[in-house]
């Protein structure tokens, strides 16, 4: 349980996808403007991760890693399927997954939400190359996700720090129309301007999770005390036996 609160803490705050790592900024800056359209765009991306990483975690575990298959023949020696390496693989079938997903994500917003659709515009099937889609995905690879309710919840809270930070800043830019911005900073110059300082005020978030970390063993010093004092007696042995 611990583990579960620890990654979907520290995905939404300290390794969000935008503030932390700026992967998805093109359409986190596109359809920021308003706070309705952000909210859309964001609830699209939080369904895409949440099914898409738990999809390629499976995918990455039973066929494409060193050894995946071995399910398939029921070995684990290195020969038939086990001793295959599909690794080179895994691009084409996680963009493939995400693809899929986003294209469901299209219907199912056309036809329930027109106006909606309308108002995303050509950014909702820009969700299927999104970075910040797939780098949940590689994300989930390189730091080697240990079991499915894992990748769930990091699919899900990527999505929702992905959603916290495009309704943030889409608040922000709808109440500064009616702030005097001087002109050179006006439109995208303000607003990266304010994602810097939103990343600096997330990376804070850094030390939640680091204050319970084991510190390493040292020998108390009544140990130390007492090697000390059996060294000494071994050496003071020895000279007596050399003196006689």
């Amino acid at each position: 349980m611990i583990e579960h609160l620890e990654l979907f803490f520290k995905s939404i705050f300290v390794d969000n996808m935008v503030f932390a790592v700026f992967l998805g900024m093109c359409s986190y800056l596109a359809v920021s403007k308003k706070v309705a359209t952000a909210v859309g765009l964001g609830a699209a991306v939080i369904f895409v991760l949440a099914i898409t990483v738990p999809l390629n975690w499976l995918l990455d575990q039973y066929l494409l890693q060193p050894g995946a298959l071995a399910w398939i023949d029921g070995s684990s020696n290195g020969e038939g399927f086990s001793g295959m390496d599909l690794g080179f693989l895994s691009f084409i079938m996680f963009i493939a997954t995400i693809a899929t997903m986003v294209q469901l994500v299209e219907i199912v917003v056309e036809k329930f939400s027109p106006s909606l659709y309308n108002s995303l515009g050509i950014f909702l099937p820009l969700i299927a190359v999104n970075c910040a889609i797939l780098g949940g995905s590689l994300f989930m690879q390189s730091r080697e996700i240990e079991s499915f309710g894992l990748a769930v919840n990091y699919g899900v809270s990527s999505g929702i720090g992905w959603f916290l930070a495009i309704l943030a800043i889409a608040a922000i830019r709808e109440k500064i129309r009616y702030s005097n911005v001087p002109a050179p900073l006006r439109g995208l110059g303000i607003t990266f301007i304010i994602t810097g300082l939103m990343g600096i005020g997330f990376l804070s978030f850094g030390g939640m999770l680091t204050g319970g970390e084991e510190e390493e063993a040292t020998p108390e010093p009544t140990a130390q005390v007492e090697t000390i004092q059996t060294e000494d007696a071994k050496e003071l042995a020895e000279n007596t036996k050399i003196a006689e």
